[in-house]
């Protein structure tokens, strides 16, 4: 046992409030410890005055101390009621300043395995290693005190802009389903409100109705990346906020519907896929690139090409129509905007132009309120992919996660923007 001044300097260096440090084993460092009672300890249900039955020690790892792991070993009293007559029986003191209940880590562990999880990205693996702890005992810490960061009812604030994506959350069994996850985003603040499952309406409308009348009011755009079931969830839990077609997906959707014209004249001309010195497999490059962004040659090059690959001008008519579309976003005038998506959508669907273009056409006709409506809302669902890029980045340095909670738990907790400075007063 330390004498009265080495326990003194020990105590310091332990740290914690009411503890009495009772001996230190090295090899590996373990510190042990036990409570310092402020009062008398009483019976819960009779309010006797408890006894010490036994004392158990709970081995809880600990933060490195000098560059050694650490493992303190608590020494608690299990106290029992004197009465003959009392129920209670027995139990065991609770300290939550040294380690809450059930987990394996002192408090301050556990809080700093959730920051370093949570807002560093690390993986659970490399934590444990850090701290010589099994992978689910950093875990429990993890989802134990995260939830109560991500379930902050203050972390959501007031959003004008909501947007909607899905992501790939895992694939399971033998064939490998795919399970989705949707991303609830404020868009206008760059924030991670939730991670609800699955890709369609239901999970994502509960959501939102689980949100107060006045909060879902304050929202005035909704964008989305013409999605049939996200539209859904708007017109049914937002039908007074305006909607917003993503520009980079409509964009996107016109250049792959060049590239499958591209694909079938191919195919019907020479009867086979691309082969390295036919014409419109050597065009494809110069097809996705911006008309702007062609120089003279390029521009000399890609004409030579589509008329020696393209003999209907069908590849023609779709790279005019891409680019069409990307004209469509080059003003910023919202009374112009309608007129043109109807004029443009209407061009496309003649009969004397491809499938391919008209199918794209319609589609275009069938969203032409929600493109017109970036003209003025000047918000896009970019944000929304960039919280997706963030949870693909907590899926991939885990190397893929399967239980849900553990999901939505970590990706908040990397991309939710929570209060850190409520970490220290959070109660597992």
């Amino acid at each position: 046992m330390p004498d009265d001044r080495t326990s003194v300097m020990l105590e310091r260096l332990v740290g914690l409030p009411r503890v009495r440090v009772l001996a230190v084993d090295e090899a590996p460092l373990r510190v042990h410890v036990e409570t310092r009672p402020d009062d008398v300890e009483r019976c819960p249900e009779c309010d006797a005055p408890a006894r010490v039955k036994d004392r158990d020690r709970v081995p809880l790892t600990d933060l490195p101390c000098f560059g050694r792991r650490a493992v303190l070993v608590w020494h608690k009293r299990r106290w029992r009621c004197p009465a003959p007559s009392c129920p209670t029986g027995s139990w065991t003191e609770t300290d939550p300043a040294i380690a809450s209940s059930r987990l394996k880590l002192t408090d301050r562990a556990g809080r700093w395995v959730t920051f370093q999880v949570g807002c560093h990205g690390r993986t659970v693996a490399e934590v444990a290693a850090d701290l010589g702890a099994d992978w689910h005992t950093v875990n429990d810490a993890v989802v134990n005190y995260g939830v109560k960061l991500v379930d902050d009812p203050d972390r959501i604030g007031t959003v004008t802009a909501l947007g909607l994506d899905e992501t790939l959350f895992v694939k399971r069994g033998k064939w490998r389903t795919k399970q989705w996850s949707t991303s609830i985003v404020d868009v206008g603040a760059g924030q991670l409100l939730d991670v609800v499952q699955g890709r369609d309406a239901g999970p994502a409308a509960r959501w939102l109705a689980a949100r107060t009348p006045a909060w879902r009011a304050q929202i005035r755009w909704a964008t989305l990346d013409m999605s049939g079931p996200y539209r859904k969830v708007f017109d049914m839990m937002l039908p007074d906020a305006t909607q917003v077609a993503d520009p980079f997906h409509l964009v996107r959707l016109a250049g792959e519907k060049l590239d499958e014209v591209r694909r079938r004249v191919q195919n019907e001309t020479l009867g086979h896929r691309g082969w390295k010195a036919d014409p419109l497999y050597r065009a494809r490059k110069l097809l996705v690139i911006a008309q702007e962004r062609l120089d003279e040659t390029s521009q000399g090059k890609l004409t030579g090409l589509l008329k020696a690959g393209d003999p209907k001008g069908e590849v023609t008519t779709a790279w005019h129509a891409k680019e069409a579309v990307r004209e469509l976003y080059a003003h910023r005038d919202p009374e112009l905007a309608l007129e043109w998506v109807d004029q443009l959508s209407a061009d496309m669907r003649y009969r004397d132009c491809p499938p391919e273009v008209r199918q794209l056409g319609r589609t275009m006709h069938r969203w032409r309120t929600q493109i017109a409506a970036w003209h003025e809302a000047q918000v896009s669902n970019g944000p929304t992919e960039t919280m997706n890029a963030l949870a693909k980045r907590i899926k991939r340095v885990a190397f893929g996660l399967r239980n849900f909670v553990h999901w939505r738990i970590r990706v908040l907790l990397y991309a939710g923007k929570p209060d850190w400075s409520k970490l220290p007063t959070v109660t597992p």
